[in-house]
């Protein structure tokens, strides 16, 4: 669940420049939203790998 967590907070932490981008056209928040997305997919990435192998070590033991 922390990991959960760490996307809600990521994801919140980027509303503001998702603002400055779409609604005033602010170019650098922009380049910040597209960071953070970039590191969104990454941890949904670790997540889907660590749940994947607990159900894996679930199935096998």
């Amino acid at each position: 669940m922390k990991r959960f967590d760490e996307i809600k907070d990521l994801v919140l932490s980027l509303e503001a420049d998702f603002h400055k981008f779409y609604e005033k056209e602010n170019q650098a928040a922009g380049t910040r939203v597209r960071k953070g997305m970039q590191e969104l997919k990454n941890l949904a990435q670790e997540i889907r790998v660590e749940v994947q192998e607990r159900k894996n070590s679930k199935t096998s033991a």
